[in-house]
């Protein structure tokens, strides 16, 4: 019996609630504005209620003997101002100057909003689950007179009374600046490489640099957690490439391939969908149609070739 071909009405032109939220998905972004938001309350929680896991260390442990830096070479604040704001007042001056209409200004700094959120929210998950000791935690916990050198203690033996510092001490894997900033300079990167088609034969170079200009900040921006002592090489690596690999997914989301000829063109949400799953269930009916009809008649052609070989060996 073949199967029954009535319920495979795609889900966009059917009636009722169903109906009405998937179509009124398909026309805006109101389902990737509902996800940002989760992840902004899930960061929120994080920030609030979950603590690092304490690996274990040990006093003699040179590589968690630097000391700590009261003054930072770039503070939380102002790396949010370099790999957020600035970005976002980039294309903003872009869509100013250049007039691409609300739908492309749109996507632009939803996609950057997504990159920078979903970047901080991974990499937040990742260091309290890993709780790595930072370089300078011997400094941040201030062991208690007496503690062993030579054997593995736990957290307990700190006597540092302000949390804050002392919790971020095993919060070193992976870099947080270095996820950041190359989640928002590499969508930058990405953008301005798309928009200045960086990847066409015969680029001049000068688009080339200027395109590639965030990937060079956002590089200082991890290396200056090296001289800090607050990471090492190995944090700041993943970190890096942590931030670009969701800056790239974030931007291929709504942007096409940088080689494609329409690469400063964003995709358009009516197309993608009757190109996507809309279409597709068109095709699997039409499919299952043809399957039916030819099933005998390929089956006795099968059997009567079969037969001609007998006769013929």
């Amino acid at each position: 019996m073949p199967r029954s071909l009535g319920d495979s009405t795609p889900l966009l032109h059917r009636s009722g609630i169903a109906g009405a939220l998937a179509r009124f998905s398909q026309r805006t972004y109101a389902a990737d504005y509902i996800a940002l938001g989760f992840l902004v309350a899930g960061w929120t929680l994080i920030q609030l209620f979950v603590d690092p896991f304490h690996r274990m260390f040990s006093l003699d442990n040179k590589s968690i003997q630097y000391p700590f830096a009261t003054h930072e070479r770039v503070p939380v604040l102002w790396s949010i101002i370099l790999s957020g704001v600035i970005p976002f007042l980039i294309i903003l001056a872009w869509s100013a100057a250049m007039h691409p209409g609300v739908q492309k200004t749109q996507v632009t700094v939803l996609g950057l909003l997504v990159s920078l959120m979903l970047t901080t929210f991974v990499t937040d998950i990742i260091k309290n689950a890993v709780g790595r000791p930072r370089p300078d935690l011997l400094s941040r916990c201030k062991p208690a007179r007496g503690t062993p050198n030579d054997q593995l203690v736990s957290w307990t033996v700190c006597t540092e009374t302000r949390l804050h510092i002392l919790q971020e001490g095993w919060r070193s894997f992976p870099s947080g600046h270095s996820s950041f900033s190359f989640g928002g300079m590499g969508y930058l990167c990405f953008f301005l490489c798309g928009q200045m088609h960086v990847f066409r034969p015969r680029t001049d170079l000068g688009r080339c640099l200027l395109a590639f200009c965030p990937l060079m900040c956002a590089s200082l921006v991890a290396i200056s957690r090296l001289d800090d002592y607050r990471h090492d090489v190995w944090d700041v690596t993943c970190g890096a490439t942590l931030g670009l690999a969701v800056a790239w997914f974030s931007y291929r989301r709504y942007y096409p391939q940088l080689r494609s000829v329409n690469c400063d063109v964003p995709y358009d949400k009516a197309d993608f969908a009757r190109e996507g799953f809309d279409r597709l269930g068109d095709e699997e009916q039409a499919l299952a149609h043809s399957l039916y009809q030819r099933n005998e008649p390929v089956s006795d052609e099968i059997f009567q070739l079969e037969e001609n070989e007998l006769s013929r060996s």
